[in-house]
């Protein structure tokens, strides 16, 4: 390399060094110049906004205490005809606590069911509450749940009496005008004027991929709300069950059973659905009345059918228990002779089983005095003992 070249790359260098050299100077002195005091001509920092506080996780929902009758007993052996209602009543004051005494535990993946014979043992836990724990031929106490699965109804024992609901779970509807007049229909009977069991007839409106098995209804009870005077729902009258054996306009059916003689006009509703028959009760938060009866009683009692002015529409949902306050009955002072009311007073509790768009039907689970048709239902804790 020549001596000129050399001499340049040296020059350049020099220069190259020099202006970092004034970079870094200059930088030095604008972050001076942005912590200095307030007479600089300071470019000012753009300000953050502070971050807003996470919100507090909610608060759980209270749980409620539970009450153990003074009669209670320490161990319990199961028998034949108990329900899980009626177990728990004889160790609670409110029996639809249950899944607090059972020990309600989701990491059961295979909850115990309770069968006759099996004994029942009462004991404190850890945090002082009381839990009824399962003692079967022999083996170690273990968990219960009162979670029951799907088994044999004649080997478990069920959460209420069965029985007393059964014709109002899987044969009874409840339709407004507008969904009956879109039903199904029976057209005409095959042979003879009426239809009965295992007798073929034929419907209109079915669709071509449509069920294979239908109740037979016929248009029944009107159901009113005694605030409102507004029409809540009409209930069917059940016919039988029909299973379809042609698809077509007109369908032909084969009526399997018949409770009562079928005709032309009743309609067709698809039994598809699966209404639950497995309750694990809960407080209800529904207000009410009651409007009706369905074991065509006046008087209504313990395991007998009612109709409340809620539905699904209103948030009532199965498994919730209300309870029933009697109106109270009007008096006359006899040192003033001034008409007085007497408060409500609680008559009862229900457990809501089968629920409607607008009505539900419930079961009485405890009477303590004669229930009406206009008595209220309300959150059990509205209607204290």
């Amino acid at each position: 390399m020549s001596p000129n070249n050399t001499c340049y790359s040296a020059l350049r260098s020099c220069a190259i060094i020099g202006c970092l050299a004034l970079l870094v100077t200059g930088c030095a002195t604008l972050t001076a110049s942005n912590g200095g005091d307030a007479g600089s001509a300071a470019r000012p920092t753009p300000s953050v906004a502070p971050a807003e506080p996470a919100a507090p996780p909610p608060a759980p929902e209270p749980v409620a205490e539970l009450e153990l009758r003074a009669d209670h007993p320490e161990r319990y052996t199961v028998r034949k005809g108990d329900t899980l209602w009626a177990i728990s009543e004889r160790f609670l004051e409110d029996p639809w606590l249950w899944p607090e005494l059972w020990q309600v535990n989701p990491e059961i993946s295979n909850p115990h069911l309770i069968y006759p014979g099996d004994v029942l043992a009462l004991t404190v836990g850890a945090d002082g509450k009381p839990r009824l724990q399962l003692e079967r031929r022999g083996r170690p106490l273990v968990k219960l749940s009162p979670t029951v699965r799907e088994r044999s109804l004649a080997e478990a024992i069920p959460p209420i009496p069965l029985d007393a609901i059964r014709a109002f779970v899987d044969r009874s509807v409840v339709l407004s005008p507008e969904q009956w007049e879109s039903l199904p229909y029976v057209l005409a009977e095959n042979d003879g004027l009426v239809i009965g069991s295992n007798e073929r007839f034929y419907g209109r409106g079915l669709a071509t991929d449509a069920e294979q098995v239908y109740g037979v209804f016929r248009p029944d009870r009107s159901y009113l709300d005694p605030e409102t005077g507004e029409l809540l729902g009409r209930a069917g009258l059940y016919v039988g069950s029909a299973r379809l054996e042609r698809a077509g306009d007109p369908a032909t059916l084969n009526m399997e059973r018949a409770e009562r003689q079928g005709y032309p006009g009743d309609r067709l509703y698809p039994t598809n659905e699966e209404y639950p028959t497995k309750f694990v009760p809960s407080a209800g938060a529904v207000n009410g009345l009651i409007i009706a009866v369905l074991d065509g009683v006046t008087q209504i009692g313990q395991y007998q059918n009612v109709v409340i002015n809620r539905g699904r529409a209103d948030g009532a949902e199965p498994g919730e228990v209300l309870g029933v306050l009697g109106t109270g009955e009007v008096v006359f002072d006899p040192l003033t002779t001034a008409a007085v009311k007497l408060p409500d007073e609680r008559s009862g509790l229900v457990l809501v089983y089968r629920v409607f768009d607008r009505i539900s039907y419930a079961l009485v689970m405890r009477a303590t005095r004669s229930m009406h048709v206009g008595d209220q239902v309300v959150p059990p804790d509205l209607a204290p003992n």
